[in-house]
């Protein structure tokens, strides 16, 4: 897992904390990143082939489903403040894996999508995922509740299967509410863009040639 000594981690309130409640349920939020058009349709014809399906559409959860007490209006709010200012981030995917009934794309773990976990998770009271803190791993579902008869049938059809890209961006993130068993989205927040570095305008007349530094004596220099 990525290393996050030094990335600052936002304070949370552990004496307001709702109970553990592994699993989904009614009236369950979450805070998802979509998958691009191209992924996204990959993923549900692979689904229509093998006759198997996930948890409403293709997301990966930056906070996995949990129940608060908060209005939605005020819910909608707090991850609003804690998400003010983060920038857009870049999704690896690494390949299929299986765990207990479950096929999914793997997502690497960077360190600003770990960051962004834990920035969401700071809003509360709430309840707690045990799929969330030092547990998380982003992945997209593909296959959800696979018998275990059926699991290796299933898996060595998928395995050498490879999604069409490898990476893409996430610009924004969804507060969405589980509604018989589909996703209701409920806000966008979108992710800013890092800034672009301008390319130096040329001179339009000449110049007197200046001194070139040595970069590797720049870095030596403490």
């Amino acid at each position: 897992m990525t290393d996050l000594s030094h990335t600052p981690v936002p304070a949370t309130d552990e004496t307001t904390e709702l109970p553990h409640r592994p699993g989904v349920t009614g009236g369950s939020y979450s805070l998802v990143a979509w998958p691009p058009p191209k992924l996204d349709g990959w993923v549900r014809r692979r689904q229509d082939e093998l006759g198997v399906s996930s948890f409403g559409v293709p997301h990966i959860n930056l906070r996995a489903p949990f129940q608060t007490n908060l209005p939605k209006a005020e819910l909608i709010e707090r991850f609003r403040d804690v998400l003010d200012g983060a920038s857009s981030f870049e999704v690896r995917v690494k390949g299929f894996k299986r765990y207990k009934g479950v096929i999914f794309l793997e997502c690497e773990a960077s360190a600003r999508m770990l960051y962004l976990h834990l920035m969401a998770l700071s809003v509360g009271p709430s309840t707690r995922s045990p799929y969330d803190g030092e547990s998380y791993a982003p992945h997209l579902t593909l296959a959800l509740g696979v018998l275990p008869w059926a699991e290796d049938d299933l898996w060595e059809q998928i395995e050498a299967q490879a999604p069409p890209l490898e990476r893409f961006r996430v610009s924004a993130l969804s507060l969405t509410q589980e509604e018989k068993g589909e996703f209701l989205e409920l806000h966008t927040f979108p992710l800013a863009d890092p800034p672009e570095q301008e390319a130096p305008t040329p001179s339009a007349g000449p110049t007197e040639a200046q001194p070139v530094s040595d970069p590797e004596a720049g870095a030596a220099a403490p």
